[in-house]
């Protein structure tokens, strides 16, 4: 274990769904290099998401040179690496070679959605409204094809020969966090193939008692179990980089949480009731509910939160939001009505209200705690009155009614009330924004001074693992608060705006037949 005082930074590896970034933390929790790079988005047919693995590993590089070169720092100044990653995103490779078989199909992806709905009609499958079923109880999650295990099915089914290469040990599975270690720790010439609890519990085939691949999973969606890495703490040291790398040391890969779960654990949720919700491409809010798989009624998923030892994790209840900050982004792409994302808190300002337009932006169909596959993007309540500005307006609003949705089902499963929401991600630099979510909410919403805490959870991990910090209190003291936001509407306007809400939500439902 690395003695304290030796190393001056840790490295985070935060690799997102449209951006990869390397930020170095000092002792304090703060950011003090960083470098980022955008990979692109493949869209092959309506409803379809993918990646380039390659792509995302080539970007990897280039920023962890960044970030390290744009300081002057050395190798020997880094105490160990951690990673967070998009979640559920699912990569398959030759073991051989490091050639992926297929394109990155990415969590928002909707290409099993055939499947899934035979699967929820197949006897002893059935699950009722709220998730409810065999699949929940083994998983924590509800059948859709949000999570990895379809995913890696759709490649098993439809690349040639995938399926026979799978069962010879020929290829191997990962999410985005155990393709990045795979690579970093050397690839075919030995690289690690392992995950933490927190990105397997994301692939519905982890046991969310046992935390451990289960047979029932695998043997449903037949997919071999030699595909899948083995499964680590959060906190824990993995392996080395090779010097050749990009790192140019053997440092240790130390650290690894999926990008929500690290968002919690960056935000020092560390007791039973503390929640966050993290503003990005979605919207995922999270609720420590302790050492305790308690499952659902009203929704919401089970996840396993972090673990700091092996077969031991602290778990949480999750609302997970498909599109958020992506209907900012279509609006750009698109659209077209935005020249750049950080443009929608102006032009949704010179208006008062929305005028009574709602977008309900399921562009894979709705998430927590609806759960409608068939659900499809829909704007409603346009008049000749309409502007740009009021369907701008409508979509910031709408990130806050979807969230207000979320913690609303949390507050029935836990029975805690969220009368304040800590908030991190690219978007709560968004002043507007984060005053429409405190009079949506009715609650107070806090922003902390380090908004990048998902990488930061990723690099508290890793430090927790090589000793460059001590302990979880002594991470709760780097936390502080930059601005607190607090409802400025009447509580007649606020469930005014719900119900009409609540109307386009059940218009945006069902669409796909």
């Amino acid at each position: 274990m690395t003695m304290r005082g030796e190393k001056k930074y840790i490295a985070a590896i935060d690799q997102g769904t449209t951006n990869t970034r390397c930020i170095l933390f000092d002792r304090g929790g703060r950011p003090v290099r960083s470098a980022q790079a955008e990979h692109a988005q493949i869209f092959p047919q309506p409803g379809w998401v993918e990646h380039d693995a390659l792509e995302i590993w080539t970007r990897t590089q280039e920023v962890i040179r960044g970030a390290l070169g744009s300081g002057g720092i050395a190798p020997d100044e880094i105490a160990g690496i951690g990673i967070t990653n998009q979640r559920e995103t699912t990569v398959v490779w030759e073991r051989a070679t490091g050639r992926p078989i297929y394109n990155a199909i990415v969590w928002q992806c909707m290409r099993t959605q055939k499947f899934c709905s035979q699967w929820l009609r197949t006897p002893g499958w059935e699950q009722n409204e709220a998730g409810a079923g065999r699949a929940k109880e083994i998983t924590g999650l509800l059948v859709n094809p949000y999570f990895s295990g379809t995913k890696i099915k759709w490649i098993l089914d439809n690349v040639p020969g995938a399926r026979e290469r799978a069962a010879r040990g020929e290829l191997l599975f990962g999410n985005v966090d155990t393709w990045l270690i795979w690579n970093l720790t050397g690839g075919p010439e030995g690289g690690v193939h392992v995950t933490d609890v927190s990105n397997a519990s994301r692939t519905m085939l982890m046991n969310i008692e046992t935390l451990e691949w289960d047979e029932t999973m695998t043997d449903f969606l037949d997919i071999p179990v030699a595909m899948l890495p083995e499964i680590r703490p959060s906190v824990c040291v993995y392996g080395t980089t090779t010097e050749r790398g990009p790192f140019g040391a053997a440092l240790p890969v130390a650290g690894d949480l999926g990008d929500q779960q690290a968002a919690l654990f960056g935000q020092t949720c560390f007791a039973v009731g503390e929640a966050k919700n993290t503003y990005g491409t979605g919207c995922f809010l999270l609720m420590n509910i302790g050492e305790a798989p308690a499952l659902s009624t009203n929704g919401l998923l089970t996840t396993a939160a972090y673990s700091l030892e092996q077969g031991k994790c602290m778990y949480a209840l999750e609302g997970s939001i498909a599109n958020t900050g992506s209907a900012v982004q279509w609006l750009r792409d698109n659209l077209r009505i935005v020249d750049e994302s950080p443009d929608s808190e102006y032009l949704a300002g010179k208006v008062d209200d929305s005028g009574g337009v709602c977008f309900v932006p399921a562009f894979s169909g709705l998430y927590a705690p609806y759960w409608d596959m068939t659900a499809r993007g829909a704007i409603v309540g346009i008049t000749r009155y309409t502007r740009k500005e009021h369907i701008i307006r409508a979509t910031l609003e709408s990130i806050c009614y979807q969230t207000r949705d979320v913690a609303r089902a949390m507050e029935a499963d836990s029975g805690v009330s969220l009368a304040e929401l800590r908030v991190d991600g690219g978007a709560v630099k968004n002043n507007l924004l984060m005053q429409m979510q405190a009079d949506i909410l009715g609650g107070t919403v806090v922003r902390p001074v380090v908004n990048e805490t998902t990488a930061l959870g990723a690099a508290y991990a890793a430090g927790l693992a090589t000793g460059f910090w001590r302990d979880t209190d002594e991470l709760r003291a780097n936390w502080a608060e930059d601005t607190r936001f607090e409802p400025a509407v009447s509580e007649a306007k606020r469930e005014s705006g719900y119900r009409r809400w609540k109307k386009a939500i059940e218009k945006s439902k069902g669409w796909v037949d």
